[in-house]
C-alpha cells in the first residue's frame, strides 16, 4: 500500500450543533478542519441543512460514523453505505471513518461493543470493510475503539488492529485518548501500542477527554478537557509517526468556542514543536 496522503492538515474540531451559531458568527476560521457523524446530517434539509452547508463550504470536512457496525453478526447494511456515499459526494467530504467495533445485531445496542480479538474475526471484519470500500469507491478509515471487556480474546488488541488493517487494506484513525483509556483499563503500555501502529496507514488522529471512574477504570466520554498524560502521548505520537492532522472531540459539557479554540491551539503547539525539532535535526 502506498503512503497515505493526508486529506486535511493541521488541527480540527468535531462540529456540534451546540456551538454552530457561535462558530458561524466568527469572522476568522479558528479550526483547520471539521468532522461530523453522517448519521446526524444525512438527508437533513431546510434551515438546518443550510447551516450545515455553510460549514462544508468553508471548512475541509471529515466524517466519523457511529452505526456502520463493522463487527456485527447481522448482514452489512449496504443501503446505509449507499446513503453515506451520496452524502460524502454531495458535500465533498474528504474522508469517512468508523469504529473498529459493532453496535447492533437485529436491533441497535446503543453502544460500541468489542469485537473478539481472534483470527476469525480479522477475516470477517476485513471482508466487510472491503465490501464497504467497494460501495463507497474510496478507502474506509477505521478507528481503534475504547472497550471495557475482551470476550474470546486470542490476540492482543495491537495485533488484531494491525491484522485488520493489513487484510482489509484500509486506513487508520488513531485515537490517542482511546489508547490511553484502554491501556489503563487493560494494563498495557500505551506508548508501545502507539509505536506498533503502521505510520503509513494513519490518516489522522483523535484526542479527547475522559472520565476517571477509578484509578484503574477510565471511561471514554469526550466530556472533559484533555489531561496531561494524553497530551504527552500525543506528543510522543508526533515524535514516532510525524506531524499528523489531529482533531479534538468534545461531545458533552461543551464549553465556549474560545475554550475549544485554546485546546485546539494546544494541538498546534505540539505540531509546531515537533516540526521545529525535525527541521533542527536535518539542518
Amino acid at each position: 500500500m502506498d503512503t497515505i496522503e493526508y486529506a486535511v492538515s493541521g488541527a480540527g474540531l468535531g462540529l456540534r450543533r451546540d456551538f454552530m451559531g457561535e462558530l458561524a458568527e466568527r469572522k476568522d476560521q479558528p479550526f483547520d478542519f471539521l468532522e461530523v457523524a453522517p448519521e446526524n446530517w444525512m438527508e437533513i434539509g431546510g434551515a438546518l441543512g443550510k447551516k450545515f452547508a455553510y460549514f462544508t463550504d468553508r471548512y475541509p470536512m471529515m466524517c466519523h460514523g457511529l452505526s456502520l457496525s463493522l463487527g456485527s453478526p447481522a448482514p452489512l447494511d449496504e443501503h446505509f453505505v449507499i446513503r453515506v456515499k451520496k452524502f460524502l459526494d454531495k458535500h465533498n467530504i474528504r474522508s469517512y471513518s468508523e469504529h473498529l467495533s459493532y453496535c447492533g445485531d437485529d436491533g441497535h445496542l446503543y453502544d460500541l461493543m468489542p469485537i473478539p480479538f481472534t483470527e476469525e474475526a480479522v477475516s470477517y471484519v476485513a471482508a466487510r470493510i472491503k465490501r464497504v470500500q467497494d460501495i463507497l469507491e474510496r478507502q474506509l478509515i477505521i478507528e481503534n475503539a475504547s472497550y471495557y471487556a475482551a470476550p474470546g480474546q486470542e490476540m492482543t488488541e495491537a495485533n488484531f488492529t494491525n491484522s485488520v488493517l493489513a487484510e482489509a487494506d484500509c486506513g487508520l484513525l488513531l485515537d490517542v485518548n482511546n489508547i490511553y483509556v484502554n491501556s489503563i483499563n487493560h494494563g498495557y503500555d500505551p506508548v508501545q501500542y502507539m509505536k506498533s501502529m503502521p505510520t503509513e496507514r494513519i490518516a489522522y488522529l483523535h484526542i479527547a477527554g475522559h472520565y476517571s471512574e477509578e484509578n484503574d477504570l477510565k471511561v471514554d466520554t469526550h466530556g472533559s478537557d484533555v489531561i496531561d498524560p494524553v497530551w504527552d502521548l500525543l506528543e510522543k505520537s508526533y515524535q514516532c509517526h510525524g506531524v499528523i492532522p489531529t482533531l479534538l472531540e468534545r461531545d458533552f459539557n461543551i464549553p465556549s468556542i474560545a475554550c475549544l479554540t485554546r485546546e485546539v491551539d494546544k494541538i498546534r503547539h505540539y505540531q509546531l514543536q515537533q516540526e521545529q525539532s525535525r527541521i533542527a535535526q536535518t539542518s
